[in-house]
């Protein structure tokens, strides 16, 4: 029998009991996976309505002190001091490899205090690769306890606003403090247009339930949130990322500046710096596989040739697009928009092609 004494239980648990939730062990926490109306349902509620979904497992860190912008500079690959108030960016803790400890969101608070949200399996890693860091800076790093929700779908604007929340006046990766201990930011993981709230546990029952209340919101489960995630071709740590994955690799050097590339003094800068000097050798690509079979994580890539060229770090079937979805890692001479790849199956090969990301259009609200 496992050992289930150490899993960490959400503040929320009994709220997605009483609804009818499926859980499973995610990152150390008793997390629900689905509920009673199914992931299909779920999936296509969120793109039509306003799902909820109760987050608190990823972790936040505030960062405050007269060298926090500094600090968080050194950090990750990001011109923290240049961050407005109330604007968030998407950055990495790296490693002197240069490869992806972890993906964070940091978001300015004030002059001197920012918010970083961490994925819950590595909070570990990430905890003690910025207390290293921060011995060296003028800086507090506090572990917060909150309960952490998203409402993501075209709905959650005006849904937020019914319940007194300054939803309508933050653009894309905006955030702001409306209430105290309370943080709202416009982002979210599934391509729609949706929000983040972080609340202090007293009250998140009550919100939650208010949010409820309305038809236009359902309880959306770990399952759909990943093929909502995976449709909008977004990573997941742990698969589509991790420690021997660099962000040229992954295709994500559009979250890092210009000026950081080439004279960065942030941890991994030097070896990042090599590594986009070099010849690229694996590329993230999204795949489309034919027919109706999905092709999950861990499948390989061959050319026509037999030849292996890669394989998926992320799979399953596209409920809004219709289709299977994929994501993978494939040599770069096969990461063209439409290269023909050969996935293989448990033994049966299925063709696949190179597909542009996301598969769903995202429709974030950009001001």
């Amino acid at each position: 029998m496992n050992d289930t004494s150490s899993i960490n239980h959400l503040p929320l648990e009994q709220l997605h009991v009483d609804a009818g939730a499926r859980f499973a062990e995610f990152a150390g926490w008793n997390m629900p996976l689905s509920y009673s109306a199914g992931v299909m349902q779920e999936h296509l509620h969120t793109r039509q309505k306003a799902g909820l979904f109760d987050i608190t497992h990823m972790r936040l860190f505030e960062v405050s002190g007269t060298e926090a912008a500094q600090f968080l500079s050194r950090c990750c690959p990001i011109e923290a001091d240049q961050l407005q108030t109330g604007s968030a960016k998407y950055t990495f803790l790296l490693n002197t490899q240069a490869g992806i400890i972890d993906d964070l969101i940091t978001t300015r608070l004030d002059s001197s205090r920012f918010l970083v949200v961490a994925n819950a399996g590595r909070a570990t890693e990430d905890e003690a690769q910025l207390r290293s860091i921060g011995s060296s800076f003028d800086c507090r790093i506090e572990l917060l306890e909150r309960v952490f929700l998203a409402l993501q779908g075209p709905m959650a604007c005006k849904l937020l606003e019914a319940l007194d929340l300054p939803a309508g006046g933050l653009n894309f990766m905006n955030a702001t403090e409306p209430r105290p201990g309370w943080l709202i930011s416009r982002s979210g993981y599934t391509g729609e247009d949706g929000f983040e709230i972080a609340l202090p546990v007293s009250e998140a029952e009550d919100f939650a339930n208010k949010l409820l209340s309305n038809d236009a919101v359902m309880w959306i489960g770990l399952a759909a949130r990943d093929s909502l995630r995976l449709e909008a071709g977004l990573c997941l740590y742990g698969q589509d990322l991790d420690e021997q994955t660099d962000p040229r690799s992954a295709a994500l050097m559009w979250a890092i500046p210009k000026s950081l590339r080439q004279s960065g003094q942030f941890i991994g800068a030097d070896a990042l710096r090599a590594l986009i000097s070099g010849d690229l050798k694996m590329k993230r690509v999204g795949l489309k596989p034919e027919g109706r079979q999905p092709v999950r994580a861990g499948t390989d890539l061959f050319d026509k040739e037999g030849r292996k060229v890669g394989h998926v770090t992320s799979g399953g079937f596209g409920p809004t697009v219709g289709h299977p979805v994929a994501m993978a890692y494939v040599e770069t001479g096969y990461a063209a928009m439409g290269a023909e790849l050969i996935a293989n199956v448990r033994g049966k090969d299925i063709p696949a092609q190179v597909h542009a990301l996301p598969f769903a259009p995202h429709t974030y609200k950009k001001g």
